[in-house]
This record gives C-alpha cells, structure tokens and sequence, in this order.
C-alpha cells in the first residue's frame, strides 16, 4: 500500500515543538523590552513651556549646572530654578523675546504669582529614596568624589531639548552601586561634560570605591565572619526603599 504522507512529515511533531519553543522565546523577549525603562522612559524629552537651550546655557555660555539647580550638593532634589533666576540674565537678555513670554508673563516685575509649569523628565519611583547629596560628594578626606551630573543625565551640554538618557531602573542603580569606580570623579569635576580620567584617577578611584559601602552593594551586603554571612544593613534593601 503507498504512504499516504511524505517521509518528511515524520517531522512535523519536533519542528512545531521547536517553532512553539522559539515562538514563546521571541515573544517573551518582546514584551520584557517592551516594558523595559531601555524602551519606556530612555529617549523621553517633553515638550517645555519655554524652549531653554542647555546646549546654549550649558554648552555655549559654559554655565554651571549648579547656578541654576542649586540644590544638588545639600539637598535631596536638584531643584528647578525660580524664575528669578532666569529673570537675572533676561531683564537685559533678549528682551521682548516671543519664546521668553511665559517667563516674563511669571515674573510681572517681580509680582507674578504663576510658575513656569515645566515638565519633569527624570522620575523615580514614590517607593525609591535618591539623595543628590550623596552622590555629588562621596567618601570623606582624600577618599573625597563625586558622581558627575554627566554619569546620569549625559551630554546635558549637547541637547537643544533635554531628554532621558539613562533608564533610571534598580538594576541600572545596582551596576553602579555594586562597582562605583568607573563613575566616580574629583570633586572639582562634578559639573564638566566630557570628563575623563587619566590613569592616576584610575586607579584613585578604584581605592577609594573600596572605601565605600554604597546602599544595594551586591559586594557588601554579606560578608563572611566567623564562620557564617552576616548582612549589614546599611548595604540592603533598606538604603534605598525606606
């Protein structure tokens, strides 16, 4: 009696179950790049009321970060500028400037009583404490460093309209946390774009990360005394969700 079905479709069972297996595999890999900060929040850059250029206040005129975000070496928030400040420059800068309309309009000689409503770009969680206090100035005496505004926030000198450049996500802050050294820098450099380290900082930094005990070390969370792991507390969970 002749095959009704070719030699081949013996097959067919072990090459559905291996499309079924790569199928899951590709869709699987989709939906967590999806979700992923990589593709939610990096590249983000709103629309802002008044269409301030950092890579001309930044990059250009060479300000520094700190005049206008004055909060970031005491405080947990950076801060955004009041428009008094900006109202320092522009009560002789472009005068009559259509684009500066919302920040004369919240001035009003000093009476305004509107904000500018600038829109947030860089967000974290309700459920996540960030101090930039203890980023920008890390390590105590000659194990003095800091975290440069450039680590987080990129180029910020380069952007017309700023947006996200990191995905800001528990895993990105434990990459760092667990081996600072590559992003620490003196202190001096805190608000330079396009720092780099010569080999003396190198190898610095790498002495002074292992001073640190930076919360959501990986490193230090446990260490192994007398005989069995001890968690220290101030590495744990509890240094950055409190």
């Amino acid at each position: 009696m002749a095959q009704i079905f070719p030699r081949w479709t013996n097959e067919t069972p072990r090459l559905i179950t291996l499309g079924t297996l790569a199928g899951l595999g590709v869709v699987t890999f989709a939906l967590y790049w999806w979700a992923s900060p990589y593709h939610t929040d990096v590249g983000y850059k709103p629309k802002q009321p008044v269409p301030y250029s950092h890579a001309l206040h930044a990059g250009e005129l060479k300000m520094d970060c700190r005049y206008c975000h004055v909060g970031v070496e005491q405080g947990a928030s950076a801060g955004v500028p009041p428009t008094a400040t900006c109202m320092n420059c522009h009560q002789q800068v472009k005068l009559g400037s259509e684009k500066l309309k919302p920040v004369y309009a919240s001035w009003a000689d000093g009476k305004g009583d509107k904000s500018i409503e600038w829109v947030r770009i860089h967000k974290l969680p309700d459920y996540a404490y960030f101090n930039h206090s203890a980023h920008v100035g890390v390590g105590v005496g000659e194990n003095r460093a800091a975290i440069g505004c450039e680590t987080c926030h990129g180029r910020i000198d380069t952007m017309e309209v700023v947006r996200q450049v990191q995905p800001l996500s528990m895993a990105w802050c434990i990459d760092c946390h667990s081996n600072p050294g590559p992003n620490l820098r003196p202190v001096d450099a805190i608000t330079k774009m396009g720092w780099s380290a010569d080999l003396g900082w190198l190898a610095k930094s790498q002495q002074i990360a292992a001073t640190l005990n930076p919360p959501g070390s990986l490193s230090q969370a446990q260490r192994f005394v007398d005989g069995h792991y001890q968690t220290y507390a101030t590495a744990s969970c509890s240094g950055c969700h409190r």
